[in-house]
């Protein structure tokens, strides 16, 4: 392993040096960011970490396999407990799962049934996926509940025209997606869609036979100038999947090869938008459902169990400006969840509500940008809480500058930790952060040269365990989190683009009187490297690329004593126009076979081989 860790290394070294190569290209462009406040804003005007992932990227990277797009980025680790389809968790910063607040479009799409919450990004594929954003550390401030590890902003493409791909590879795998919309000054109208399927691998390293996966889905995303500065807002999606699993029959405790879950999600956003002189509002109404299914024909029931949550949401916020440069934001919102069991007879429904408040003030100079904030939340069964959360960033000289953020977190506890019959506690209290970082920053990862080195620190309190017993949740937890993120990006010519991620991070049990006071969080490996190339050859427009991903080791249980070993994973892609308006592409994952394995007792894919051809009118 050690080797490897050089090999990778080397290649992290050749990214840092190549700032001689662009001494006089000019300094890069600005990304504009929305997940640091709410609003649209220069991202060197946050003290905070964001790094924002555009469609080029994306598309760099083919496949649907959207996990893929966020193992790039620094302080991410990517469980998935199987392939494609299997249930996939994202740790933030050690951060747990759940902890990680997801929205698309606008939609906060966390799963409001399941005993934890959180988002499952089995739902996800890359297709109609336009930007991706995504926030490290605590910022409730602004997002409210969930975001302890940090905030991912999805957003769908606009197009105008239309465009499609088709490919197939290894498992019998095959992914169509179809994109087409009109896109002008004073109104926009896209609708994305596709299928994907794959017969798969076997789900645990003890099976022989595949579990498959197939998943429909469909977007819609719209908008039309109503007034100067106002628009009308909407969007929309629909997933509809279906993935073997893997698991014991009761009594005897067999493995049942042939049971199944299926998902179906909507969610959608309606809203207005108005940009005035000097200040902006913006408010809307959205809601997200998510009903999971159990079928086994073995026991002579199509369902034997389901679950259905929904969330609906309403918010608004504004902005104005005020002199020497200061900016308010104000906003509020209020959440209303639903779960319903349908195992039981009738099933149990448990409802709550959760509203709350905030103000942010800001500051905006030519060499410093300072912004603070409060938020109120006031939740229909544990009550009351406040958050607070502060960023700055100084430049120094041109493009480099130093920047830190406080902020704290909240996660309110999940409908079925509060209300399920047998297990369920009314007293819980919201799991709370408080997290801080610090960095040295020149430019930011799109632009023509980039590099930053940060310090992250992350203590979490009064985390929801389940007790074994009693038989139910209570709060005892308490986890620390710290580290850091070093990235290297730059574009020597426009023909090449190098970027490089290393994690170091830290996480462990501080809960006193635990028997695993001291020892690693499971699944959270504290070494991860990410080096990626990108060429356009003089030769036809051929494009090549590959990703190395080297992750260090990490164990799979509290008491640190079923260790996951370390792994490295190559890829290589390449893709070449075929006339103006097609090109063919294909990629090989996992090109050094390792096997390995993120979940004990779970199969990783093996190597695999895809090839497509995507058109554009």
């Amino acid at each position: 392993m050690v080797l490897r860790y050089l090999s990778a290394s080397s290649i992290l070294a050749v990214v840092a040096a190549q700032p001689v190569l662009a001494a006089d290209v000019p300094g890069p462009e600005t990304t504009i960011t929305v997940v640091a406040s709410g609003f649209a804003q220069p991202i060197d005007q946050t003290g905070q970490s964001v790094s924002v992932v555009g469609l080029e990227e994306i598309q760099t990277l083919q496949g649907p396999d959207f996990a893929r797009v966020l193992t790039r980025l620094p302080g991410v680790s990517v469980n998935r407990a199987g392939g494609m389809g299997a249930q996939t968790s994202v740790f933030v910063r050690g951060a747990n799962s759940e902890q990680l607040l997801v929205t698309i479009d606008g939609v906060r799409v966390e799963d409001v049934a399941a005993p934890s919450g959180g988002y499952d990004f089995s739902n996800l594929v890359s297709g109609g996926v336009g930007k991706v954003e995504l926030l490290r550390g605590s910022n409730s401030v602004v997002w409210g509940a969930n975001a302890i590890g940090g905030v991912i902003a999805i957003t769908s493409r606009e197009i105008n025209g239309a465009e499609g791909s088709l490919e197939g590879g290894s498992n019998a795998s095959w992914d169509a997606n179809g994109s087409v919309g009109i896109k002008r000054e004073d109104y926009a109208l896209s609708l994305d869609g596709g299928f994907t399927r794959t017969t798969g691998i076997p789900t645990r390293t003890s099976d022989v036979l595949p579990n498959g996966f197939r998943q429909w889905h469909g977007a819609l995303r719209g908008r039309v100038k109503l007034a100067d500065g106002l628009n009308l807002v909407a969007s929309g999606r629909y997933a509809s999947s279906r993935v073997g699993i893997d698991s014991y029959v009761w009594p005897t405790g067999y493995l049942n090869h042939g049971e199944q879950q299926s998902g179906e999600q909507v969610s959608g956003r309606v809203g207005l938008d108005y940009a005035g002189k000097g200040f902006s509002l913006k408010g809307g109404v959205s809601q997200s459902s998510l009903r999971r299914g159990y079928e086994d024909p073995t026991i002579g029931a199509a369902e034997y169990s389901s679950y259905l949550g929904r969330a609906t949401r309403v918010d608004g916020a504004g902005q104005v400006s005020l002199p020497a440069g200061f900016t308010l934001d104000l906003g509020g919102d209020s959440e209303w969840s639903h779960a319903r069991n349908f195992y039981y007879s009738p099933g149990p429904v448990n409802d709550a509500r959760l509203s709350a408040g905030y103000a942010l003030l800001s500051q905006h100079g030519k060499r410093v940008d300072l912004s603070g904030g409060v938020r109120v939340n006031d939740h229909s069964a544990f009550g009351t809480h406040w958050t607070l959360g502060a960023n700055g960033s100084v430049r120094l000289v041109q493009d480099v500058r130093l920047r830190a953020s406080y902020g704290e977190g909240f996660k309110a506890p999940t409908l079925y930790q509060l209300f399920d019959p047998y297990s369920g506690n009314r007293a819980l209290k919201a799991e709370t952060s408080t997290s801080y970082d610090v960095a040295l920053e020149k430019g930011d990862r799109n632009g023509r040269l980039h590099g930053a080195v940060t310090y992250f620190h992350r203590t979490s309190v009064n985390l929801i365990d389940y007790n074994l017993s009693t038989y139910a949740y209570y709060n005892v937890g308490r986890a620390t989190a710290e580290g850091v993120e070093i990235e290297g990006a730059v574009r020597p010519v426009e023909a090449l683009q190098l970027r490089a991620a290393y994690t170091y991070v830290k996480s462990t049990n501080e809960t006193a009187g635990n028997a695993n006071f001291g020892k690693n969080l499971a699944r959270r490996p504290r070494q991860m490297l990410s080096v990626s190339g990108d060429w356009t050859t003089p030769w036809a427009g051929l494009a090549v690329g590959g990703d190395i991903r080297v992750v260090g080791q990490s164990y799979d249980n509290a008491a640190n004593t079923v260790r996951l070993g370390d792994y490295v994973v190559v890829g290589l892609r390449a893709s070449v126009p075929v006339g103006a308006h097609a090109e063919l592409f294909g990629r090989i994952e996992n090109l050094n076979k390792e096997r390995y394995s993120v979940v004990a007792g779970y199969n990783a894919l093996g190597r695999t081989v895809a090839l497509g051809i995507r058109a554009k009118l």
